[in-house]
């Protein structure tokens, strides 16, 4: 285990479509998008590399010999391999600074069943690597000393912070709500950073329940 001075500080963390994260703090780290960036040059370079496959097979020429569906096949694996190399330098270089900055980090679990019946999100969560950010956060925080812990998202959108008013019925937030005014306390919510509050909340009770 790596020393790493205590820092007194907790934080939670949402992850989302709209950003990578936003924190208990307010703050916002913008979602990088390395896929998407390169989604088209990696399909046009795909779709030729097809083009170039089935031309060799018309020609009976075997895809070991043929010169241009090799180039093309390594093109592509060149332009996958680049964006996941900068994705996982993001993901290093993010994890590290919450670990080191904090001594508990917190953040949401990531269900799979959950996950298929939103395929948006499952691509989302694919573009930004989630799965690899929480176990980066896991090691690390084992690593230097800190506490990582995951919870429970259900409802974290939806309750308020403050009050622990639940949004449900025809008061329940939609994906297109980002901000909203708690109908029993009347505190103004941005919708990220309220489920951050929650999942650090949770994370703190957790952690007691296991002391």
């Amino acid at each position: 285990m790596k020393t790493c001075p205590k820092t007194d500080a907790e934080i939670g963390i949402d992850l989302n479509v709209e950003n990578f994260y936003a924190d208990s703090n307010g703050e916002i780290v913008a979602n990088p998008r390395y896929s998407s960036r390169q989604k088209r040059r990696l399909a046009n370079t795909q779709r030729k590399l097809s083009r170039r496959i089935v031309r060799a097979k018309k020609e009976h020429r075997p895809l070991r010999e043929a010169k241009n569906v090799e180039k093309q096949r390594l093109l592509v694996a060149r332009l996958t391999a680049q964006v996941m190399q900068r994705r996982r330098d993001f993901l290093h270089r993010t994890s590290a600074t919450l670990i080191k900055n904090h001594d508990l980090v917190a953040a949401e679990e990531l269900r799979s069943r959950n996950l298929l019946k939103n395929h948006a999100l499952a691509m989302s969560i694919q573009d930004n690597g989630w799965r690899m950010f929480l176990s980066m956060l896991t090691y690390k925080a084992a690593l230097y000393g800190k506490n990582f812990v995951t919870v429970d998202p259900r409802n974290t959108t939806q309750t308020c912070h403050a009050c622990g008013h639940i949004m449900s019925g025809k008061e329940k937030l939609t994906l297109k709500d980002r901000e909203w005014i708690c109908p029993k306390c009347g505190i103004h919510h941005i919708r990220d950073v309220n489920a951050a509050k929650n999942i650090l909340a949770r994370a703190k009770a957790k952690l007691v329940s296991m002391h």
